[in-house]
């Protein structure tokens, strides 16, 4: 079978994307040499178009709203591999050389240092074809992982080893939750994804699996 070449080369390509009413679009931010997940971020057409034109990441900050370009002032820039669409047209994935950590926090990703990196063949389709929709099973595989291995350091195993550690980060998870969504912080998304993250590894902890609430969801759209 042969796959859909979805990479965006040219700023003609990017006329096939579809932003959202705000004209942006998700970018989920890759290490080309080991596949993990480093960041994800906001772009529109014009960042994405000095990001073909320059070789760097370019992206859109929503709470300044202005262009920025990743490392501007850090020096932890993002040179750019390659640019792909999802089948949807709706995610970009952007496959990069990172210089120096992703995160503010001085971690490599924005999702722990122990995110652990995504098992796809380098420079295949299957790696540019990853969307939001896959994102959970492919954390969910990266959590077994870890229950299995138990690697010394990781913050998952840490929780995995510690009950009561595990079930106060997870109520901590959703107070901050419910805080940024009463006060409108454009930090919603962040503290959302923490509470997800936290909630699989109580599940997994507990016996039950992502599948398990993937069921109930689908039981109850009828």
């Amino acid at each position: 079978m042969t796959l859909t070449d979805r990479t965006l080369q040219t700023t003609a390509d990017l006329n096939g994307l579809c932003f959202d009413d705000k004209g942006l679009i998700p970018v989920v931010a890759q290490d080309a040499s080991d596949h993990q997940v480093l960041m994800v971020a906001w772009a529109n057409k014009e960042s994405l178009g000095l990001t073909l034109e320059t070789g760097f990441m370019h992206y859109w900050s929503r709470s300044r709203n202005s262009l920025w370009k990743k490392g501007e002032t850090s020096g932890n820039t993002q040179r750019v591999q390659s640019l792909h669409a999802d089948c949807d047209a709706d995610t970009i994935l952007a496959r990069v050389e990172m210089k120096g950590p992703a995160c503010h926090t001085g971690e490599r990703t924005c999702f722990g240092e122990d995110s652990g990196p995504i098992s796809v063949h380098a420079g295949s389709e299957a790696a540019a074809s990853h969307g939001p929709q896959e994102v959970l099973s492919i954390l969910w595989k990266t959590l077994e992982a870890r229950q299995r291995d138990r690697p010394e350091g990781s913050y998952t195993t840490r929780l995995l080893s510690d009950e009561n550690l595990r079930l106060k980060k997870l109520g901590e998870e959703l107070v901050e939750v419910v805080t940024a969504i009463t006060r409108g912080h454009d930090s919603v998304p962040d503290e959302a994804a923490d509470l997800v993250y936290h909630l699989m590894v109580a599940l997994l902890s507990s016996g039950h699996s992502w599948a398990d609430v993937e069921e109930r969801l689908r039981d109850r759209m009828g």
